[in-house]
């Protein structure tokens, strides 16, 4: 229907949705090896690398220690030859100072004063300890894709302040996300922890645990190393994964042991630790296979338990698998070569080749085969070696090692064949393939460094190869392998004593073979392995912030909404709601065809008849067309007295929800194209709530998802909806199953048994009859607790609860629950993020600021607390409570924010235009552009 202009006002409400964000290489230092295997696939080394994606190997792992092997050089203060730390420099200037002012006064003034500026220094930096961690911490990778809310030292807490401005910081990276905590530090300063007793893992447990791995590496310290936090952060962080702590419950709860990280570095650490607790049952696996296949050796049986990374086990256990073919290198020692390989190496003027010959004897017949087995052993040791493996890979960092694509001669005949057989083919039939083969054209003739290659450039070149349309190859220069060679003759594996001219030849062929058909392909695969797993992490991160962002859009409350679904031919499905997400009623209307009156005046009675004032449309199919017709009718006021506004969101994986078994248990007796119409308008009244219930693969926020390894998709995405879920918080008595699935501490079992509680007893009075539910044991309850909310408002609203007293002598309870005591009074304390475990303490900072629980959220309540926390300063207070800062932050937060406060509202803003409808239009398109993914509410007034 064409739109007549009409001068009109427009005024746009907007609801932020999520933003675009861009993707930054991130590079895991991990390697592959494979004795003679073939050319590195990328659909095989994805599964079985997907989960480690963090382990260096072997030889990288050794790189990074060289980096800071002088830790002697911090701890002796008269060396003063340390030029990247500044505090050891300046302590060891403040020492010479110090000498030259016993001769000097006014020296040795001057180094008092430095001296005081030094001990500010230490202040601010913290005990020699984190001194010298912090050395380590220049190369520390720190988040840079996201923005942290900031809030003053004295009120700042995980879900937003009520009392106090939020401030937005963008660390480095140009996009947004959101988050529920402070600076999103992988490893941050401890100065601030440093002035109090940290709370430290005990080393006896980390000597348990590490007898427990049965590895020759320390856990706690490869933990620290991977993932760039310190050590002590790490320690505490596996004694609360052991004792089955939640990422939410530890990231809001026990911010003084993991160094106030946020919830994104607390799951990669937490994923880097189970990667290595499954590397070490891995390791215990393939040394009793060895053992009984009778090949198991101490030195062997070492090397097994030195792996720091799944590549580095494959490399050492390859050679040894049954099912591989028998190595150069083993067949050579099964003819009893390996003695004179040793001996050309330490004693070459013992060895006479001519006495190792069997005429007869297959590898032993003459003297150039005795040659060739022992340079196939010498070959072996060569790339098996430690120090030669970092060597090589040092060499490789300082070259310009590219990464190479073009395109395939596999798919350059199909091509030909294409032209060929166009004439006499259906097209359709090769229109699929002719699609497939341009996506790529990009990467026909594609060069890029390794290290500047972006991450989804990794994944197409991957799926290019895949498909067989692509070809790949790392390119390493020339000037390594002839630097490798002279190294290794030179220096490495150079004889002891003078050899002979035909040994040199033998010990230089064996070096020019390992690196040919050995190293070069280990090399060729850990660069493609490397660059895969930082794709895939990047792809995830991508995933998990866009997820963040789409569930954490301010819902709009307090409205009658009207759904719509658009369509052509099967008309416009409609649904409208009521404020709390009831279905009012369901219709049909065709808006594109004729008797767009009739329909229209059905829409207006629909409208007035349950007062309907905001109209959601989704963004599918007839998207455009249904809103210009709503604005039409809104321009010329046809809905009046009603303000009628109306805005698209985006309705990916509705069309999925309404076929799904959760839709059709909760509408079993509506059509599935009318619940579509039910889920789009639940979107805009609270997307967390609706949006969980729907697969995020299917909410089309991501890229390359079918190419990433799919479990840990899954446990990332999971992770996310848990946190968003449980830091926003849900109200125990309305929110649905699905919802209190996600929530930190909860499964889908105790979901159902608090839902089947709740419609058997009534709505809870508080926390503490969560007890009461069956399967709610006190570690689920811990975790649990604190992201519930009892809300008074809903609970008043509710049926009331009728007496408790049958609950307690149920004779089916055994384990205790049918003998505890548990209040039946409201605490007004359940509707904070206040934790039940701390609810002594908030009682007790209550009576120091002369304030009552019925104030929370009050406006006196909040200026006693905002003068005392001015008067006396945080540390101060949360001593005489007898509670951490951390802990008397969370509970000043709780006390101070209004009642039914909620973290999502600040991701609202807004924005008002007075201009026509046609201009209001091309104005929501353009913001469209500079603020995707966001719900424009368009209110349409005629100025006339």
């Amino acid at each position: 229907m064409m739109r007549r202009p009409r001068a009109t006002t427009a005024k746009a409400v907007i609801y932020n949705e999520n933003e675009n964000t861009d993707s930054e290489q991130s590079f895991a230092q991990m390697a592959s090896s494979d004795e003679e295997v073939d050319e590195w696939k990328p659909s095989e080394s994805t599964k079985a690398t997907g989960k480690v994606a963090r382990a260096p190997t072997g030889g990288g792992m050794k790189a990074a220690p060289k980096r800071t092997a002088k830790p002697k050089q911090p701890k002796v203060p008269k060396q003063p030859k340390v030029p990247k730390p500044r505090a050891p420099r300046k302590r060891a200037a403040e020492q010479k100072d110090a000498a030259m002012s016993v001769s000097v006064g006014k020296k040795r003034k001057k180094s008092n004063g430095d001296d005081l500026g030094e001990n500010e220094m230490k202040t601010q930096t913290g005990c020699p300890e984190e001194q010298k961690t912090e050395k380590r911490g220049n190369s520390v990778r720190m988040k840079e894709e996201r923005i942290s809310f900031i809030v003053s030292d004295a009120h700042r807490t995980d879900e937003g302040t009520s009392h106090s401005a939020l401030q937005v910081k963008k660390e480095e990276a140009p996009e947004e996300d959101f988050t529920f905590d402070e600076p999103s530090l992988k490893k941050q300063k401890t100065s601030e922890t440093s002035q109090r007793q940290r709370p430290t893992f005990p080393e006896s447990g980390a000597h348990s645990l590490r007898n427990e791995l049965n590895m020759n590496w320390d856990l706690t310290e490869v933990l620290s190393t991977l993932t760039c936090v310190e050590r002590w952060v790490c320690g505490n962080i596996i004694k609360l994964l052991r004792e089955e702590n939640t990422v939410p419950f530890m990231v809001r709860y026990r911010k003084e042991m993991i160094n106030h990280m946020d919830a994104d570095a607390v799951r990669d650490i937490q994923m880097v630790y189970e990667e290595l607790c499954s590397l070490a049952k891995k390791t215990q696996s393939v040394i009793q296979t060895l053992k009984k296949d009778g090949v198991l050796t101490p030195e062997l049986e070492e090397s097994l338990r030195s792996c720091r990374s799944a590549d580095d086990l494959d490399h050492v256990y390859t050679p040894y698998k049954k099912g591989s073919k028998l190595t150069k290198a083993r067949r050579a020692k099964a003819l009893g070569l390996e003695d004179a390989a040793t001996a050309l190496l330490n004693a070459p003027q013992t060895l006479v080749l001519s006495a190792w010959v069997k005429p007869g004897t297959e590898g032993l017949s003459c003297v150039e085969e005795v040659a060739t087995g022992m340079e196939h052993i010498l070959a072996d040791m060569i790339a098996k070696d430690p120090e030669t493996l970092t060597y090589i890979k040092t060499l490789c960092e300082k070259s310009f090692v590219t990464i190479q694509s073009s395109v395939s001669k596999t798919a350059l005949k199909e091509k030909e064949q294409e032209k060929v057989a166009q004439e006499h083919k259906k097209p359709g039939a090769e229109h699929q393939k002719k699609k497939d083969f341009d996506k790529f054209q990009l990467y026909f003739d594609f060069t890029c460094n390794v290290q500047r290659i972006q991450p989804h450039q990794t994944l197409a070149i991957n799926r290019g190869e895949s498909l067989k349309i692509l070809t790949v190859k790392v390119n390493i220069p020339d000037r390594v392998k002839s630097d490798f060679t002279r190294w290794c003759i030179n220096n490495r594996w150079r004889p002891k004593t003078f050899a002979r001219e035909e040994l040199h030849a033998i010990l230089r062929n064996a070096v020019e073979d390992s690196y040919k058909r050995l190293i070069l392909p280990f090399l060729t695969r850990s660069y493609r392995t490397k660059l895969t797993s930082a794709a895939e992490k990047e792809s995830i991160a991508m995933f998990v912030r866009n997820l963040r962002q789409r569930l954490l859009v301010c819902p709009v409350r307090g409205s009658v909404i009207m759904g719509v679904d658009p369509g052509f031919r099967h008309g416009c499905k409609l649904a409208i709601l009521s404020p709390t997400s009831q279905i009012l009623h369901t219709d049909v209307v065709f808006l594109h065809n004729s008797g767009q009156q009739k329909e229209a005046v059905k829409l207006r009675h629909l409208m007035a008849t349950y007062s309907c004032t905001k109209v959601v449309i989704g963004n599918g199919t007839a998207c455009r067309e249904t809103e210009s017709f709503f604005a039409d009718l809104i321009s010329r006021r046809y809905f009046h007295p009603l303000d009628v506004s109306y805005c698209i969101t985006n309705e990916a994986g509705a069309s999925i929800y309404s076929v799904s078994p959760e839709a059709v248990k909760e509408m079993p007796d509506l059509d599935p194209n009318l619940r579509s119409a039910v889920s789009i308008g639940r979107r805009v009244q609270d997307p967390l709530a609706e949006l969980v219930k729907i697969d995020p693969k299917h909410i089309g926020i991501g890229t390359y998802q079918h190419d990433v390894s799919a479990g840990a998709l899954k446990a990332a995405l999971d992770g996310v909806v848990e946190e968003c879920v449980s830091f926003v918080g849900v109200d125990i008595n309305i929110c649905s199953e699905t919802l209190m699935r996600h929530v930190a501490g909860l499964n889908a079992g105790r979901a159902r048994s608090i839902a089947e509680w709740r419609e058997k007893n009534g709505p809870f009075i508080n926390r503490e009859q969560l007890k009461l539910v069956k399967g709610m044991g006190p570690k689920s309850y811990q975790q649990c607790a604190g992201f519930i909310r009892i809300n008074p408002q809903t609970l008043n609203s509710a049926k009331p609860l009728p007496p408790c007293a049958p609950e307690n002598p149920a004779p089916k309870k055994s384990k205790g629950k049918a003998g505890c005591s548990v209040p039946t009074s409201l605490n007004p304390l359940d509707q904070t993020c206040i934790h039940p475990e701390s609810y002594h303490v908030a009682q007790r900072f209550l009576s120091l600021v002369g304030g009552s629980v019925d104030q929370i959220g009050s406006a006196g309540l909040k200026h006693c607390v905002e003068s005392k926390v001015n008067t006396s300063c945080i540390e101060e207070l949360a001593k005489k409570v007898d509670t951490t800062p951390e802990t008397l932050k969370l509970i000043i937060d709780g006390l101070t924010q209004p009642p039914g406060f909620d973290i999502r509202q600040s991701k609202c803003f807004s924005a008002h235009s007075n201009t026509t409808h046609s201009a209001c239009l091309a104005t929501r398109r353009q913001a469209i552009k500079t603020k995707p993914n966001t719900y424009f509410f368009i209110f349409v007034d005629n100025l006339h």
